[in-house]
């Protein structure tokens, strides 16, 4: 399942008897979502994995943190969760430079400013979750912080709140 197919970006594909159980059993949970929700959420989770992958590496502790954003933000059971963030996460490697500026446009045209200002703050958050943000990871976070339209000011005042996490303001050991 493509994340443009969440999205509403291509049309619905039609059930495949081929479809494992995994298959099925991840596409059932995500249809119990009210289909708005279930777009913005995965846009949401897509755009963390675009960070949490900058640097060629998801660690444990930003799945994990990805996982209890989407979560809490979601209002989701930790099972539904779990597989918001691991559908985004393979989707990202399969498909992360094709529709990294896609997801993100789609995300900015369905959230509110106050929404986008938390994404912008969570995806600091998913870099740090391992104890530092890369110089990749804050070069993406940079790139999506312009597609959600937020000035240069505001990116720096977001990323503020995470400078003792900062890899470039660490000395080299």
């Amino acid at each position: 399942m493509s994340i443009l197919d969440l999205l509403g970006l291509t049309r619905a594909a039609q059930p495949d008897s081929g479809d494992t159980e995994t298959v099925r059993r991840i596409v059932a949970e995500l249809e119990r979502l009210d289909p708005a929700q279930a777009r913005y959420l995965a846009a949401f989770a897509y755009v963390l994995s675009r960070v949490a992958a900058a640097d060629l590496l998801i660690s444990d502790a930003e799945t994990n943190k990805m996982v209890e954003i989407v979560q809490r933000l979601g209002h989701l059971p930790e099972e539904q969760a779990i597989l918001t963030v691991a559908i985004a996460k393979s989707q990202n490697r399969l498909f992360g430079g094709t529709e990294d500026f896609l997801v993100t446009r789609q995300f900015r045209e369905m959230a509110t400013a106050d929404q986008r200002r938390e994404l912008l703050d969570c995806l600091f958050a998913v870099s740090a979750a391992d104890s530092s943000v890369s110089s990749a990871e804050e070069a993406q976070i940079r790139q999506i912080a312009g597609e959600l339209g937020f000035e240069h000011h505001e990116y720096v005042q977001a990323r503020m709140a995470y400078a003792s996490h900062r890899s470039v303001l660490r000395p080299p050991q």
